[in-house]
């Protein structure tokens, strides 16, 4: 499921729809991410509005469009947005597509776990506004991480650092690199993190998240990178954790792998030890 530094990425591809009206809307209207909102009501409120900003927070984004229109999207496993050329063929897996003047901006979808969302009103919808702090912002702060790990303090980290109420847009990769730049064991229960720990886990929870959103997206640079991950030095664990066989960048370690709170961990047992 794509994470923070992803939703991130994806949203700038609709960038260059910003500033033009959409013309016609083409909806695949029987598919699952129309499940809270009906694809002709969609289609009748954002035909002949134009795209005037977006943003993305957590692993959400939210467009917004002249006529007090809000569109929000949650891309879900597979979801994927794309800017195409104004006469792109829509494809199977394209189940909402804007019709601009000069491109068309697309979201696929295979397996139809992504979200779209409609508001109308002067101010972003409730369900943005409810979104907890991000992860970087001075919301976010190590006294808030710290109760919310005593209140979670019988789980292991690994499965609360994926709770998205106060970690939102970390997943499991991200989790994986956090923790072993923190030197944390992914299966510690959080009451065993002492003050040193807490402080390397907040320090290293928002390093990860300001290099993936550079890496990934492009933040901070002149211009975001043309594909997925092609920036993510070697040196990260995000190259060595994805199966069996992979080794620790830092010490050559054979890392371990097993399911902790549901999800499969990945860690170096040097840097990391039980």
């Amino acid at each position: 499921m794509p994470e923070l530094a992803e939703v991130e990425y994806f949203r700038q591809r609709w960038d260059a729809g910003i500033g033009h009206k959409v013309l016609a809307i083409e909806t695949h209207a029987d598919t699952r991410i129309f499940r809270e909102v009906a694809s002709e009501e969609l289609a009748s409120a954002l035909t002949g509005e134009t795209l005037i900003g977006s943003e993305a927070q957590a692993k959400q984004m939210l467009f917004a469009f002249s006529g007090n229109h809000w569109l929000g999207l949650h891309l879900g496993m597979t979801g994927r947005l794309l800017c195409e050329a104004k006469s792109y063929e829509i494809g199977k897996w394209d189940h909402f597509v804007l019709r601009q003047d000069t491109q068309s901006l697309v979201f696929r979808d295979p397996r139809q776990f992504g979200l779209l969302k409609w508001h109308e009103g002067g101010d972003p919808p409730p369900w943005w506004a409810a979104l907890p702090p991000p992860v970087l912002s001075g919301g976010f702060t190590l006294d808030l991480m710290e109760a919310f790990l005593k209140r979670r303090s019988k789980s292991p980290i690994k499965a609360v650092l994926l709770m998205q109420d106060r970690f939102p847009g970390i997943g499991n990769w991200m989790a994986d690199e956090i923790l072993w730049r923190a030197k944390i064991h992914p299966s510690t229960k959080s009451f065993q993190l002492d003050g040193p720990q807490r402080g390397a886990l907040f320090e290293k929870l928002q390093e990860v998240a300001r290099d993936a959103l550079q890496a990934i997206a492009g933040v901070g640079e002149a211009a975001p990178p043309a594909d997925l991950n092609v920036n993510i030095p070697q040196g990260w664990l995000f190259w060595h954790r994805w199966k069996d066989g992979g080794f620790c960048p830092i010490d050559g370690e054979a890392l371990q792998r097993k399911a902790i709170g549901g999800r499969t961990g990945c860690w170096c047992p040097v840097c990391q030890p039980e």
